[in-house]
């Protein structure tokens, strides 16, 4: 656990360093999803935009992706519904999975919130490993969502 924390912190501090003074979001997403995924290893770290009403696949790492999500479906759009992080241990056990990967066991989802409430992209995260999300990656990577919010 403590090895997890001092990977996020040191992750935290280069996403802060990838975003300061950066104004292109989709730049930062980039970078922040890289960061991201070669530092913890994830099978697929990625982003999904708000755009018209559905999420849009956008910046990532690993295999290929479901391009767009419906509002309230899957994990990614119950997260964005909700506007809360939701840590599923095993997406089998989540009604409405959205299975764009068979290898796919375990995700979390962080919504990138701006400062009137407004959910403008969510971060989505898989691995291959069951229950490998949890309180830890829930708040490391919801500061770092934080950061990302501020250049959105």
């Amino acid at each position: 656990m403590e090895q997890k924390t001092e990977s996020y912190r040191v992750l935290t501090e280069q996403v802060r360093a990838l975003a300061d003074g950066e104004t292109d979001a989709i730049s930062v997403m980039a970078n922040v999803a890289a960061a991201i995924h070669g530092a913890m290893g994830f099978f697929w770290t990625g982003f999904y935009r708000v755009v018209d009403g559905e999420l849009h696949l956008g910046p990532f790492q690993g295999p290929v992706a479901c391009t767009r999500i419906a509002f309230g479906r899957g994990v990614c759009g119950t997260a964005w519904q909700r506007r809360e992080s939701i840590v599923v241990p095993d997406v089998e056990q989540f009604a409405g999975h959205i299975a764009c990967s068979s290898l796919s066991r375990s995700e979390i989802v962080v919504p990138v919130i701006v400062g009137n409430g407004e959910v403008l992209a969510v971060l989505d995260i898989d691995s291959k490993e069951l229950a490998t999300f949890d309180d830890t990656d829930r708040v490391w990577l919801e500061q770092i969502c934080a950061i990302v919010a501020e250049v959105i």
